[in-house]
């Protein structure tokens, strides 16, 4: 029997563990994408698939990198066999998003002879660039999977992958580098919680592990109980290069559980703002996080009281075509923007001011040099407190990557970089402003923008005014919320983020 002491001991240990291994991913990356700007995640999960515990890095794989452990469950394990994947329609979210899993058994009681699985660590890591026609792989105007690069269905990671892989990916040495940490970082999880074995005994720790699931459970639970029971509504729109695309919810809480169900949003259609469930599932959870205790463990014991409507074949729950993964639909944009927008309306439901709803991905590169980076903006306003500024909102938790680091490894030049002052809707409490990113290329590059809230303002809540819309502007002409085009030396490429929805009326 776990007591409420050890129960907190072992709640702590695995958050550390998985800390721990973030940290190893970080330091030892080679990427600016991953060591600046900390776009990565790892994890802790069962034998069974359960995810035990996340470190608190990026929300939009909080519950999506469930599904690629599930995509390895049934696959022969041994000590030290890794496994990679990062195809949408089988575990991934969208492709320069890497998993790298490892296996980790218990020690034996006899020398020689390989012990019990008894969990599994995990890291999914935003890769710069994973292959495809255009240099970052995140194409503002994919269709299918094969414009948007290497498609990877889960597979041992072992030399002879991780060379066949990166020689068909931009910056060969840098992607080695990078998946090389993914392993260590892996390692390191393993080696942790066979120390934590150690102590407590294998049997004991395993009843741990469930008692931190259900610990989860009864958190998540207790908190959803004290909303009102009822049906909530939202819904909002995606800013497609042909046009809106509908988002519609319907949130029921019924005493301790809640159904979010997107009945009645818009067909997958053919560009790349398509979302595999595990993508909507992750907004789904980080809301519902939002909505009752971010201190409850970030467990798959915490989900257990939250249902997910979405039909197969809507945008939300895309579908694969039968024949090859690289001719499935594009899902680029799904994972960065369609998340942030699944967020919004669970949010929008219970009445929360919105904030700038969309990562604004900058891809900037050629052949030789990719950049990639997600820019902050406003939060919208809570009912007691003011939005804050410049941060990465909702689905994104990452860094920026800080102007010394990008002109010295990059050919351009950070020309502005400041706050976006009145961007912020006004309010009782006002939202956040964002910020002005204006970079200048030194060599000619292609640049690829997907971004949002450029045809649409974030809304504020009770009376707060909207936060500003965002702008793409290349040398002071105006560009569409995604575009896709060159740069020569000397042209600058200008993104002003929106601000957050502000509270209550002034």
């Amino acid at each position: 029997m776990i007591d409420a002491v050890e129960l907190q001991f072992i709640t702590g240990a695995l958050r550390a563990i998985c800390e721990e291994m973030g940290a190893v991913l970080i330091r030892s990356a080679h990427s600016a994408n991953i060591k600046e700007r900390r776009d990565a995640s790892t994890a802790l999960f069962d034998a069974r698939g359960q995810m035990l515990m996340q470190a608190e890095h990026i929300p939009v794989h909080l519950g999506a990198m469930p599904a690629a452990v599930e995509a390895v469950l049934g696959e022969e394990h041994a000590p030290d066999r890794a496994w990679i994947l990062n195809d949408p329609y089988r575990g991934g979210t969208h492709l320069p998003d890497i998993t790298v899993i490892l296996p980790i058994f218990s020690a034996s009681s006899r020398s020689g002879e390989q012990g019990e699985l008894i969990a599994f660590a995990a890291s999914r890591a935003h890769h710069a660039d994973v292959g495809g026609p255009t240099p970052g792989s995140m194409p503002a105007d994919s269709r299918t999977l094969a414009d948007e690069g290497v498609v990877i269905e889960p597979r041992v990671l072992d030399q002879r992958a991780i060379e066949e892989l990166v020689t068909r990916m931009r910056q060969p040495e840098q992607r080695r580098a990078d998946l090389r940490a993914q392993l260590a970082a892996g390692r390191v999880g393993a080696r942790r919680l066979s120390e934590l074995q150690e102590r407590v005994g294998r049997a004991h720790l395993v009843e741990a592990f469930t008692e931190v699931l259900d610990y989860a459970e009864r958190r998540t639970r207790a908190c959803l109980s004290q909303l009102e029971d009822g049906v909530y509504e939202a819904h909002d729109v995606l800013e497609a290069r042909e046009g809106d695309l509908p988002i519609v919810l319907a949130a029921r809480v019924a005493a301790d559980q809640l159904t979010l169900d997107f009945t009645g949003t818009t067909a997958q259609h053919g560009g790349n703002l398509n979302c595999p469930l595990a993508v909507t599932h992750s907004a789904c959870y980080f809301a519902v996080r939002v909505l009752t205790d971010p201190e409850i463990p970030a467990s798959a014991g915490a989900y257990r009281p939250i249902e997910v409507i979405a039909p197969e074949g809507c945008l939300l729950n895309a579908r694969s075509r039968d024949g090859p993964s690289e001719k499935a639909p594009a899902v680029v944009g799904g994972n960065v923007e369609t998340s942030s927008r699944v967020a919004d309306v669970v949010l929008r439901a219970f009445g929360r001011a919105l904030g700038q709803g969309t990562m604004n991905n900058v891809t900037l590169g050629n052949e030789q040099v990719v950049y990639y980076e997600t820019i902050a903006g406003g939060q919208g306003a809570c009912p007691d407190a003011d939005g804050p500024t410049g941060v990465h909102v909702a689905m994104s938790n990452t860094l920026n990557t800080p102007v010394e680091a990008l002109e010295l490894e990059f050919p351009m030049r950070v020309v502005q970089y400041a706050r976006r002052r009145g961007s912020g809707g006004r309010g009782r409490h006002s939202g956040g402003d964002g910020v002005i990113r204006e970079l200048e290329a030194l060599e000619p590059l292609s640049y690829s923008l997907i971004t949002e809230r450029r045809r649409h303002a974030p809304p504020g809540a009770d009376g707060g005014a909207d936060g500003e819309r965002g702008r793409n502007l290349l040398d002071g002409e105006e560009l569409p919320a995604k575009a896709m085009g060159t740069m020569q030396p000397g042209q600058r490429l200008r993104i002003e983020t929106p601000g957050g929805g502000g509270y209550g009326s002034a």
